[in-house]
């Protein structure tokens, strides 16, 4: 029998979300179009048109002793290149954010190849080879994962998921990277991720409603209109025997009779 891949067990509207984020043959919805200029903009780690900077020789001129992994594994353009390694950092608001960091790690490692990942409680940060890094970006910032008001590109002082909204549903950025802009009603980035100021505004788009939000949530919660974990038994029963386990055993959950 062919091995099928499994993805996350439940019934709930999060849990389906999550199969469905986490599947690489699931097509995620393309929301906006952002200007690959303006990606790099708000990046902040080169002028659009500037050339990449290499850390190696492209790896066709290298000198590079016989690896049989080196064989195996096709290259990242970047590394074909030499890019140095860059990165971008989503921040998610926990108030129905299409994502969560979690998540997002669990997304990354399952759809995209070449990048390393790191999960803190607000956001997640992605590393990678550059030109590869922009154009993950990009693709990120355009689909349903991606939330003007809830999602925040923020390289530093990432704090404010966990706070409330403001008057405008938008989340608290302590460095107010993104502002509202009332006349269009969208939001729109005014400084770059490590919340240096950018030459112009670059709009991200409308907030979505939240009634939408919340069919697009991978986020569990007891918030007024979401779905708390317990309300779906397949998703509870798989997490308390995850952390049980975790919690009595540690790494040799083989000792935990009867869990």
């Amino acid at each position: 029998m062919a091995y099928k891949r499994q993805f996350y067990p439940g019934t709930t509207i999060p849990a389906v979300n999550r199969r469905k984020y986490l599947d690489p043959k699931k097509n995620l919805k393309k929301l906006r179009d952002i200007a690959m200029d303006d990606v790099v903009r708000i990046l902040g780690h080169r002028n659009p048109g500037e050339d990449y900077k290499s850390i190696h020789p492209p790896i066709e001129e290298g000198k590079e002793p016989a690896c049989p992994i080196r064989e195996l594994v096709t290259p990242i353009e970047g590394a074909k290149k030499g890019d140095r390694v860059r990165y971008v950092q989503f921040t998610d608001s926990v108030y129905f954010a299409p994502i969560s960091p979690y998540q997002r790690a669990w997304m990354y490692l399952s759809r995209y190849r070449g990048l390393d990942t790191g999960t803190l409680s607000g956001r997640q940060i992605i590393e990678m080879r550059e030109r590869d890094l922009e154009k993950l970006s990009k693709e990120l910032i355009d689909n349903e994962t991606f939330d003007p008001a809830l999602t925040g590109i923020r390289g530093a002082t990432v704090h404010g998921h966990a706070c409330r909204l403001d008057e405008n549903g938008l989340m608290f950025d302590a460095w107010q990277r993104y502002i509202w802009d009332a006349k269009k009603k969208e939001v729109v980035y005014v400084k770059d991720q490590v919340a240096l100021p950018l030459d112009r505004k670059i709009s991200v788009g409308k907030p979505a409603p939240e009634a939408e939000l919340i069919k697009r949530t991978t986020i569990f919660t007891a918030y007024p209109g979401g779905v708390d974990m317990r309300d779906d038994k397949e998703v509870t029963a798989y997490g308390i025997r995850i952390h049980k386990l975790r919690t009595l055993a540690g790494y040799q959950p083989f000792n935990v009779k009867g869990v």
